[in-house]
């Protein structure tokens, strides 16, 4: 009987010491997923994810990957304090016209898990978004979006010359 006390103790002991931490144990996300809502085509925009230690160690963001090559991720590189905040930033280039849902993978140090965030919103051509808003802009560099934005390269379209 004690053997078998010894033994179940000692399970117990173990599984607690490995257990491993989750990423919704150390890190709290403002929101996981974010609407940026009706944006205009060729007009990169930006938003940003907050998140916050909730853990009693330094926290450090050791990835935050987009799923594809459309968006491009940033974040706080220098460890975030227990009760502090750090960032988590995806522009998405609103090549593609129609709806978007684009997702991130963030892994945080000494957490095996992934946390998934989200960027979702629908891409418009120029004069379809200068319609909702109300105006009639010059070129989609004028546009404002309701996230913020970086101005996009602007590509010369090929003319074809013909002889008369």
């Amino acid at each position: 009987m004690k053997k078998l006390l010894f033994s179940l103790m000692a399970l117990t002991l173990t599984t607690i010491t490995f257990a491993q931490k989750k990423a919704n144990d150390v890190a709290k996300f403002k929101t996981d997923a974010i609407d940026m809502g009706k944006i205009p085509q060729g007009t990169p925009a930006t938003v940003t994810f907050v998140v916050t230690n909730i853990g009693k160690e330094p926290l450090i963001i050791e990835q935050a990957n987009p799923t594809c090559g459309c968006t491009i991720g940033d974040f706080t590189k220098e460890p975030i304090m227990p009760g502090k905040e750090g960032k988590i930033t995806a522009t998405y280039n609103a090549a593609n016209l129609n709806a978007f849902e684009k997702h991130m993978n963030v892994k945080f140090a000494g957490v095996d898990e992934m946390k998934s965030i989200t960027i979702k919103g629908e891409v418009l051509t120029a004069e379809d978004y200068a319609k909702i808003k109300g105006s009639t802009p010059a070129s989609t560099s004028d546009l404002k979006t309701d996230v913020s934005t970086k101005p996009a390269v602007q590509k010369r379209k090929p003319t074809l010359k013909t002889k008369s």
